[in-house]
């Protein structure tokens, strides 16, 4: 009888990918989310699909119903928004899915954090999960996550097994966030390059991410309660992926060098007009998204490595061609 397995977030881009390869590796699978055409996009290939919010909690728990692993990828994963919307999705949603996890005898709970939590606005590299975290979270979106990872080790102190990951920058086919808004920017102006964009960053291909959750299902109960951090291992500055990137678009890069105080203030003056003026929309440019261009922060994946057994499969390299490929069949259509 195969096992049943719910994601949350079904519809995102992380959520899409493991969805369909849980249900290629046997499992019966239900995606929850909100995006009606992607849900019926995967209950074409046979997948389940719920259409709900997180932040509605009958529709949760009875989504939690018969499922043996819960896999929490939902989330509101914005660099701005507002703390009441943040709060009701990132912690009163985890809530709720913890909730029908022990309400219907869920075995596992694996939950897709964020190492926005580590960030502080200073260089920091080969960071641990157990360093000390800031004092003062980065933005909402890191303090709410963070929040939503204590309501986690709440359940499992409770009795109800939990694996925790933390993945940083994910790309790949189907990504619509980080490196189609560089290429985005630089077809209408330019990419901005925050010193030169020679910090050190870590980058995650999706299937990477994907083989991380699937290594939590059966992972040994020593991991249980436990945070991973998960990257391809394989430090990078931005602007070599950039380079390679466009190189491989067949397209030229153009960027504008601006300096981290620069465009700090700049991001300020756009935060400052959104919550007077224009009703929270998010800015083009945040202090955080400053931050993590001009700032190096990169992890220590060796805890992941040795008690998941995880070993990224695909290298950056191997991503971007990836990447690249699927970003030129989308202007072809």
């Amino acid at each position: 009888m195969k096992k049943r397995v719910l994601v949350t977030g079904g519809t995102g881009f992380l959520g899409k990918k493991l969805a369909a390869r849980l249900q290629d590796s046997g499992y019966e699978v239900t995606a929850l989310g909100r995006n009606g055409h992607s849900g019926r996009l995967l209950a074409e290939r046979g997948i389940s699909f719920v259409q709900a919010d997180l932040t509605d909690r009958a529709a949760i728990r009875e989504a939690c119903r018969g499922q043996e692993i819960v896999f929490h990828a939902g989330a509101f994963s914005s660099p701005w928004g507002r703390y009441r919307d943040m709060y009701a999705t990132n912690v009163g949603g985890t809530a709720h899915v913890i909730e029908g996890c022990k309400a219907y005898g869920a075995k596992r709970l694996i939950h897709v954090s964020t190492p926005s939590i580590y960030f502080d606005f200073e260089d920091r590299l080969a960071i641990k999960e157990t360093d000390p975290l800031p004092k003062r979270f980065a933005n909402i979106y890191a303090q709410t996550k963070y929040m939503a990872e204590l309501e986690v080790s709440k359940a499992y102190q409770e009795g109800l097994g939990t694996v925790t990951i933390r993945p940083r920058a994910l790309f790949g086919p189907g990504d619509n966030a980080i490196l189609p808004r560089l290429i985005r920017a630089n077809k209408e102006k330019f990419v901005p390059l925050v010193n030169g964009g020679r910090a050190i960053v870590d980058l995650t291909y999706v299937d990477n991410v994907v083989d991380a959750l699937l290594l939590c299902i059966e992972s040994p109960p020593y991991t249980l309660g436990q945070a991973y951090n998960i990257t391809n291992g394989d430090p990078v500055t931005m602007i070599d992926v950039l380079t390679e990137v466009f190189r491989r678009l067949d397209m030229p890069l153009r960027t504008k060098h601006i300096s981290y105080w620069q465009a700090y203030a700049a991001a300020w003056m756009l935060e400052l007009a959104s919550k007077t003026v224009q009703g929270y929309r998010e800015p083009v440019l945040t202090r955080y998204s400053v931050g993590v261009l001009a700032k190096s922060q990169t992890l220590d994946i060796s805890r992941a490595r040795n008690e998941l057994g995880y070993h990224p499969r695909v290298s950056i390299a191997e991503g971007i061609e990836a990447f690249t490929e699927w970003w030129r069949m989308q202007d072809e259509r």
